[in-house]
């Protein structure tokens, strides 16, 4: 239930960014914000909703009263199912709830106002770039082929190395460089350069990897994350001997 009015997004492009903002929020809760968000779904408390919000944020609240409501409602009752399964398996089938919730929403602005095929199909192909809040959240990232293909330098860029591995003394510790390129490979396989897309996603935010940004790999799940979405800094990293996510963090607390 959002307190704070939002400007009602029009045309494609706001309904994009509506779309944006209100899925980095759900990411939000589910990865770096995983404890507050685990203790916030009491069961026994009401039935409760996760809300993404436009501008990046998130909250557990009661749905809207009114009936029917100003926006479709996301999946009611997400509380009482936290402690009758295993946590991962529960916020997984959280994010896919959110995933659907987020199209509605987009597409209900859609309808709302009136677009055509043309501006439907444009929508759709805006959101379809991005990787599900599901996809993120459970590190099972998948781009497509042609992806691939036009990333592919970018992904052989991309170094083995883990967070606090042996490098040389002139780079960095911890910091993601990319090293001499190398000659394409004509038989490289479609699969593997698959799989190397999906490592150089962030596990927090989903976005890729950036030649000229600072990324820390998770020594428990092995996820990469930007160091601004965990607030780690290369400062810091140079003093961490095991490196755990803020996911793998509370994980361990709980148990």
């Amino acid at each position: 239930m959002e307190g704070t009015p939002h400007p009602i997004p029009r045309t494609v492009e706001e309904v994009f960014n509506d779309f944006r903002g209100r899925r980095a929020g759900l990411i939000k809760a589910l990865t770096t914000d995983v404890e507050k968000f685990f203790q916030q779904c009491d069961p026994e408390k009401e039935n409760l909703c996760l809300y993404g919000l436009p501008n990046e944020t998130w909250e557990v609240n009661l749905p809207v009263e009114e009936v029917p409501p100003e926006l479709p409602e996301p999946a009611l009752g997400i509380n009482f199912a936290r402690d009758g399964m295993q946590e991962k398996d529960w916020i997984s089938l959280v994010a896919v709830h959110s995933d659907s919730w987020l199209l509605s929403v987009a597409f209900y602005f859609g309808a709302r106002f009136g677009f055509g095929k043309s501006e439907r199909k444009r929508l759709f192909q805006l959101i379809n770039d991005l990787p599900t809040v599901f996809e993120v959240v459970t590190g099972n990232v998948k781009q497509s082929k042609d992806q691939s293909a036009s990333h592919n330098n970018s992904s052989k860029n991309k170094p083995s190395v883990k967070m606090h591995s042996r490098q040389s003394e002139s780079q960095p510790k911890g910091v993601k460089m990319s090293p001499p390129p190398k000659e394409e490979d004509e038989s490289g396989e479609e699969e593997e350069e698959d799989d190397e897309q999906a490592a150089t996603l962030c596990g927090a935010c989903g976005d890729n990897y950036g030649n000229d940004e600072f990324w820390i790999c998770c020594d428990i799940c092995e996820r990469w994350f930007h160091g601004k979405c965990v607030k780690i800094t290369p400062a810091k990293a140079e003093h961490i001997k095991q490196y755990k996510c803020p996911s793998c963090s509370s994980k361990r607390a709980r148990a």
